[in-house]
């Protein structure tokens, strides 16, 4: 694991130690993360390369912040960076996958991203909702229909459950 990942895991351990310091923390960084991606999303065309540090610099945030930004997005960039591995000198390619991205947002349950005005341009009204409801639908259990014990047995023996499967024995 990189210096950088154990900074990072150091820094989220350290804010975790009560509630009040632990909230404070998430609630700074979600507003630099969403400052990020405001900035990322205004022009979405470009892949954005250069060193965790520089990528850091361009968005105002620290290193190892921009390391659990990069985290964070990870999975919805095309080709994802090797995050354990990262230092602050490592090059990192961000060629993100709109629909992935928001569906993601969406999973994570971040509706202050999923939310931002910059989508508007990036993704029509109705594809949005089509990738919230698909995101939603994925993680509804749908259980089946219920046997009553009086109805034919799903084995197809022609019995009735409660003298076929569904005897207790």
């Amino acid at each position: 694991m990189s210096n950088l990942m154990q900074e990072w895991e150091k820094i989220v351990t350290q804010y975790s130690k009560d509630a009040a310091s632990q909230q404070k923390f998430w609630t700074n960084y979600y507003l630099k993360e969403k400052e990020v991606y405001e900035q990322l999303l205004t022009e979405p065309v470009e892949v954005v390369t250069g060193t965790v540090e520089e990528l850091a610099k361009k968005y105002g945030i620290e290193t190892p912040l921009m390391l659990g930004f990069l985290d964070g997005i990870n999975e919805s960039i095309k080709d994802p960076n090797p995050i354990e591995d990262l230092e602050a000198d490592s090059t990192v390619t961000l060629d993100i996958d709109l629909e992935k991205l928001y569906y993601n947002m969406v999973a994570a349950r971040a509706d202050w991203l999923y939310n931002l005005p910059q989508w508007n341009s990036l993704l029509s009204e109705e594809r949005r909702k089509e990738l919230y409801k698909q995101q939603k639908s994925s993680t509804t259990v749908v259980k089946g229909k219920k046997i009553g014990r009086n109805d034919p047995c799903p084995c197809g023996s022609g019995k009735k459950y409660k003298f076929c499967c569904g005897r207790n024995k």
